[in-house]
């Protein structure tokens, strides 16, 4: 049987249909739409780079933050000393962001749009682009890393983190002891919606599997130099069989990356 035509752009459904989910997580108080607290922004570099991957820190930089609306990404970047641009496809996400810049003066702009739209910002104008677990949200990531190097200025990076396509293929309960893969790594559909509440599926999203060729090789395609892997650790071997810990001790859930812009530029990161 042949492969299917992987999907050729991001339907403007799809995007209505997030857009609606990640507004009721926002409204309802989600753990992804929870502001950050005052102990982290005490201690905001801290607690978005536990890995010290921006060593030397980021005061006076221009950071984007993309697909991180909720009030937490933007305002820590912000409260490190970074001038912060928000990017998001929920108005209420933005809300929350735009909520916590009122209450702290922080400098903090936002926009509402697609990640893989970025038509009103500038070529080059970001030392460093921020984008926590979204990509699975996408059906093609075609335009998305293209976009993100174009306003990433040379020199500059890129910060990501991802479900890994094993997280999303596999079931998220176990069958006689075990987990098994429901979704083919090369199916162009969404994945099964999860049927009760879970830590590893945003309720009421549309999500895709994404190939290693379509996110480590799509990043290097469009003239990014990977420079640092991790993979956050959750898992707990001696979790009970179907929770949370118990499934990342089996399935890697994500993975998170450090790569770097091609090219020189008259301003020096010090990291």
């Amino acid at each position: 049987m042949p492969l299917p035509d992987p999907p050729s752009r991001n339907t403007a459904e799809l995007l209505k249909h997030n857009q609606s989910a990640w507004n009721r997580m926002a409204s309802g108080g989600h753990v992804l739409a929870k502001p950050a607290s005052e102990s982290e922004l005490q201690n905001p570099l801290q607690t978005v780079d536990g890995l010290g991957w921006l060593e030397g820190g980021i005061q006076g930089w221009n950071v984007l933050c993309l697909a991180a609306g909720g009030g937490r990404h933007g305002p820590l970047y912000a409260a490190a000393g970074a001038q912060v641009t928000v990017v998001d496809l929920s108005p209420n996400m933005l809300e929350l962001d735009r909520q916590v810049a009122k209450q702290r003066q922080l400098p903090i702009r936002t926009f509402e749009t697609s990640m893989d739209d970025l038509h009103m910002l500038a070529n080059e104008s970001f030392d460093l682009v921020i984008h926590p677990v979204s990509t699975c949200y996408l059906a093609s990531l075609d335009r998305l890393f293209p976009e993100i190097a174009r306003v990433t200025r040379p020199g500059g990076l890129y910060i990501s983190q991802h479900k890994q396509p094993a997280n999303l293929q596999s079931s998220l309960q176990t069958y006689t002891g075990q987990y098994v893969v429901e979704h083919a790594y090369y199916d162009n559909r969404p994945v099964p919606a999860a049927t009760e509440p879970s830590k590893l599926r945003e309720p009421h999203t549309r999500e895709y599997v994404h190939s290693w060729n379509a996110l480590l090789g799509g990043i290097c395609r469009s003239g990014f130099a990977i420079e640092a892997v991790s993979e956050p650790q959750h898992a707990k071997p001696d979790a009970p069989v179907g929770t949370f810990g118990h499934r990342c001790y089996y399935i890697a859930p994500y993975i998170r990356l450090k790569a770097r812009r091609h090219g020189s530029s008259s301003l020096k990161l010090e990291l």
